[in-house]
């Protein structure tokens, strides 16, 4: 819900400014992150999860770069910041890239070549954002951090 204030002003319901489409008005008012979700049913080493979280988090980052630019230039500008959660199980993060693709937010699934530690082609993470926290959290806010 959006409320029209005398001075010509809109707020959503956190008290926020929005812009004309609805979206809170990018500053220090509008807090941006990046979510980087990785599966932890897949058997991998600290350093493929580190490399399988940096290909999510730059592949997603490049999505909303070209979506949304503005939104890309504020999360460089103000910190850049990530938070990295886990699935416990193949059908949870299935579940959240199944709510993800019909949705707004812009986000990138990595898959693995497979050179390593898993088969080729295996799902491992997805990066979701930079984006606006509160519609992240309405995918994320129930995961645990890793």
């Amino acid at each position: 819900m959006v409320a029209k204030e005398k001075n010509g002003e809109s707020r959503n319901e956190s008290g926020r400014k929005v812009t004309r489409d609805n979206k809170p008005e990018i500053g220090r008012e509008a807090l941006i992150k990046q979510v980087i979700v990785v599966r932890k049913d897949v058997k991998m080493g600290l350093g493929k999860v580190a490399a399988q979280a940096s290909h999510a988090s730059l592949e997603a980052y490049l999505v909303t770069a070209r979506k949304w630019p503005r939104i890309a230039e504020n999360w460089l500008s103000t910190g850049q910041t990530k938070i990295v959660v886990k699935t416990r199980t193949e059908a949870e993060f299935m579940e959240l890239k199944r709510a993800l693709s019909g949705s707004e937010m812009p986000f990138a699934v990595v898959r693995d070549a497979g050179q390593t530690q898993v088969p080729p082609g295996t799902e491992t993470a997805i990066g979701i954002g930079p984006f606006y926290s509160e519609k992240i959290d309405q995918f994320t806010g129930d995961f645990q951090l890793l």
